[in-house]
C-alpha cells in the first residue's frame, strides 16, 4: 500500500513539473519554433488519431465501416455546431457503441 502511494505521489510530481517546464524555461519569451508546434501539433495530432480509428475499417465486409463513419459524422457536425471538442468526443463514442452494441 505504501508502495504504490509513493508511485502516485512521484508520478504526480513528474506530471507537474512537466506541464510547469515550459513555463521554467521560457519565463522572457517563448521561441517561435515552440510557438509553432504549439500551433500545428494539436490539429497533427488529431489527424493521426483519425487515422488510428478508422484504419481498420473493412469496406467490403459486413457492417462495411457504417458505424465509423456514422460517429465520425456526429463528432464532426458536433464540433461544428458546439466547438466543445469533449462533447463532440462523447457523442461520437456514444454514438459508435450504441450503433455497434445495438443496430450492428
Amino acid at each position: 500500500m505504501m508502495r504504490s502511494a509513493i508511485l502516485v505521489a512521484v508520478m504526480s510530481v513528474v506530471t507537474i513539473l512537466l506541464r510547469f517546464l515550459p513555463f521554467i524555461v521560457f519565463r522572457k519569451k517563448t521561441p517561435k519554433y515552440i510557438a509553432y508546434l504549439g500551433k500545428v501539433l494539436p490539429p497533427a495530432i488529431i489527424g493521426m488519431l483519425v487515422v488510428f480509428c478508422l484504419k481498420d475499417i473493412t469496406p467490403l465486409a459486413h457492417p462495411f465501416g457504417i458505424p465509423e463513419l456514422i460517429a465520425a459524422a456526429c463528432v464532426v457536425g458536433l464540433q461544428i455546431w458546439k466547438r466543445n471538442a469533449l462533447v463532440s468526443i462523447l457523442a461520437g463514442t456514444a454514438v459508435y457503441m450504441a450503433l455497434v452494441q445495438l443496430v450492428f
